[in-house]
């Protein structure tokens, strides 16, 4: 709790991945990934309460033995492909309400981003109390290579052209705004916010910046070997 504010932290992680097979409960630097998540949500002093919403028995498993019991799987509709976080999330609040729980934020945590310093997740929290005009906080690391202005696709005619046609040609990312990309180190938003509009990304919402090696999400191998290396050379402040 902050400022008398209840704080709900969900973890969403599905059993299946077709990018990386099982790669939630994968060993990275000696446990599984979701267990990275797993302790830094656990070692918040704000968080007021973490679930596990997973349908994996497997993940389940694993989620209790890092102290977190999975009291049941997530049902099967919202196992899908086409079953989104924020339909999860809906799920989890409605159970929480049922059982006579209420909480002023909902804070989403992707297992597959594991790049969170030290007080990351208490320092969003306060970001977003602090903010009471604000709907929430989502975390945002400036794009580097791949800014949209820069970005190509294909034309009809079979050559390139830009992706976003209505902007002015530019070979280098400085030449126009910073980009910003949501990687997942966490996203913030208020309860009955989110009940309303089903959503976290709303007109109302406070970036938090993350340091660029947090710049990563693990999709695939090339991604999860990439963060590997990354949390061997910035072990310290994880």
């Amino acid at each position: 709790m902050y400022n008398e504010k209840k704080i709900l932290a969900i973890i969403t992680a599905r059993g299946g991945s077709k990018g990386l097979t099982g790669k939630n409960i994968r060993v990275l630097r000696g446990k599984p990934l979701i267990a990275w998540t797993i302790e830094q949500a656990k070692n918040s002093n704000l968080i007021d309460k973490l679930i596990i919403s997973t349908d994996s028995i497997e993940i389940a498993h694993v989620s209790e033995q890092y102290g977190v019991k999975v009291p049941e799987l997530r049902p099967a509709y919202l196992s899908t492909d086409d079953a989104s976080s924020m339909d999860v999330l809906a799920y989890v609040l409605h159970k929480e309400e049922q059982l006579g729980y209420t909480y002023d934020y909902l804070m989403l945590l992707e297992p597959t981003s594991p790049l969170r310093k030290n007080g990351d997740l208490d320092n969003m929290i306060r970001l977003a109390v602090d903010n009471p005009d604000r709907d929430g906080v989502v975390s945002v690391g400036i794009v580097q290579l791949e800014h949209p202005i820069i970005v190509k696709k294909v034309s009809p005619k079979g050559v390139l052209i830009p992706y976003i046609s209505d902007t002015a040609e530019a070979y280098q990312r400085q030449q126009h705004d910073e980009a910003l990309f949501p990687y997942g180190v966490g996203y913030m938003i208020k309860s009955a916010v989110f009940k309303k509009e089903h959503k976290i990304y709303t007109s109302n919402i406070l970036p938090y910046y993350i340091e660029r090696w947090q710049n990563y999400e693990i999709d695939d191998i090339y991604d999860f070997r990439c963060i590997e290396t990354i949390m061997e050379m910035e072990a310290d402040k994880l």
